[in-house]
């Protein structure tokens, strides 16, 4: 990976941590002791309380149709909406930005909000613009019920951001906080990060109360390989992406890891109270986000094996196996007999690193309901920018490129995008003026 150039500017810290850590996905980083999350100076913590351990609900169909009828029953439990007949064709790509000749050498310097504006490429008729920048690394963000935008930071902390731009410290003392979602109809914010380098976890944070509400998550390969993404359903339960603890089923720790945790390398659903825990879907390698569109089907993205395939996207099956550990390569395994693969949606650039997504369903932007956008993080030329899918995951084109490293989007109150960017700590918000 391509070392980020900067001139003292505050990047280089942020690339070193980059090229050292992978970011949560394929590579090793150094153990960062573990805290218990605590409120920040401009709240009350109060005390961490435990849940009961969930129950757990492990379907193990032999292949992916008989998972998805065993399953239906369950995650039909709400009507999926329609989606509103506003979509239209996707863009044609935009340009990809080279490096150079910028005011801190490859890139613009992080305070530069004239550079990376002019940067940052996009269809006709969108607009980037610098909307904030975080003291520390981003890792996800989301919009919370009070319109604030929330930022989670690798160094622990998780942020607000008002309308103007101000940023706010929120709660602090987690373990590489890796994604946050708000439970729809409630303050109740949801947030996936580590115990330990072999243990994950999901936090609830009500009020000035942070409780661990799911423990036990397994955890991590190469460090990384967590749990991911947060995704509530149109059943009102949630949905969380848990990366596998080996790159491709290999023998770790004396274990082979084709007999997997019954967790690993899946998507779990959750209960709202976290009692209950059950496998919906299996076989990602390391989905680092999830997203339900506007009628009611959920998309992962997912990071291929260390040794070259291409990373993927997928339209998830209830139920169904979607490829890990079941590789093609000299050590790897063939899939058991009887076993159905559901092939990914899409096949991206090897390395590339997907990461942040989320689902178009406001009504700024004409013709882009129920598109999905996704986040291209890492640093392999050909990445570090944002794609676009139509409904149902048709048709994938370049929608912004320009970027450093983009971890995460969202959309906001306002029907903007926003995009954070890993390398720099700058949030974008893409806006369309016509």
């Amino acid at each position: 990976m391509k070392q980020w150039s900067t001139r003292g500017d505050g990047l280089t810290r942020r690339a070193f941590i980059a090229l050292l850590l992978i970011l949560l996905l394929v590579g090793c980083g150094g153990d960062t002791p573990a805290g218990t999350p605590t409120a920040a100076p401009t709240a009350t913590a109060g005390a961490t309380a435990t849940l009961p351990q969930p129950q757990v609900i492990v379907p193990r169909p032999e292949n992916a149709t008989a998972a998805a009828t065993a399953t239906a029953a369950v995650v039909a439990t709400t009507a999926p909406p329609s989606p509103t007949p506003t979509s239209g064709p996707l863009n044609e790509p935009v340009p990809v930005v080279a490096k150079g000749g910028a005011s801190c050498e490859d890139y613009p310097c992080f305070d530069d909000v004239a550079g990376w504006e002019a940067r940052i490429q996009l269809p006709a008729g969108f607009q980037a613009t610098y909307f904030a920048h975080v003291n520390g690394t981003p890792t996800s963000l989301t919009f919370g019920p009070d319109g604030q935008l929330y930022v989670a930071l690798y160094e622990g902390q998780i942020v607000t951001i008002a309308a103007d731009g101000t940023v706010n410290p929120y709660v602090d003392g987690f373990l590489v906080p890796v994604a946050l979602a708000f439970q729809p109809g409630t303050g109740r914010l949801w947030v996936s990060s580590r115990v330990s380098y072999t243990e994950a976890q999901v936090s609830v944070i009500e009020g000035s109360q942070i409780s661990q509400l799911i423990g036990g998550i397994p955890c991590c390969y190469a460090s990384m390989h967590a749990a991911n993404g947060i995704a509530f359903g149109p059943d009102g339960y949630a949905y969380l992406a848990v990366g596998a603890r080996a790159d491709h089923g290999e023998v770790l720790n004396s274990e082979v890891q084709d007999e997997r945790h019954p967790w690993e390398a899946s998507i779990l659903r959750i209960s709202p109270d976290g009692r209950q825990v059950e496998s919906y879907a299996r076989g990602f390698r390391n989905a680092y986000d999830i997203a339900w569109d506007g009628s009611g089907r959920l998309y992962a993205s997912d990071n291929g094996p260390d040794f070259g395939p291409p990373e993927e996207f997928h339209l998830v099956v209830p139920g169904g196996e979607h490829g890990y550990p079941w590789y093609v390569c000299d050590n790897c395994f063939p899939p058991p007999a009887g076993v159905t693969i559901v092939p990914p949606r899409h096949e991206l650039l090897a390395h590339s690193a997907p990461t942040g997504m989320t689902a178009y369903l406001a009504e700024q932007f004409p013709g882009y309901y129920n598109n999905i956008f996704l986040t291209l993080w890492s640093a392999f030329e050909g990445a570090q920018k944002i794609v676009r899918f139509g409904p149902g995951g048709e048709g994938m084109t370049d929608f912004a490129t320009g970027f450093a490293a983009p971890i995460d989007v969202t959309v906001g109150p306002d029907g903007s995008l926003y995009v954070a960017d890993f390398a720099t700590g700058i949030i974008f918000r893409i806006s369309y003026t016509g």
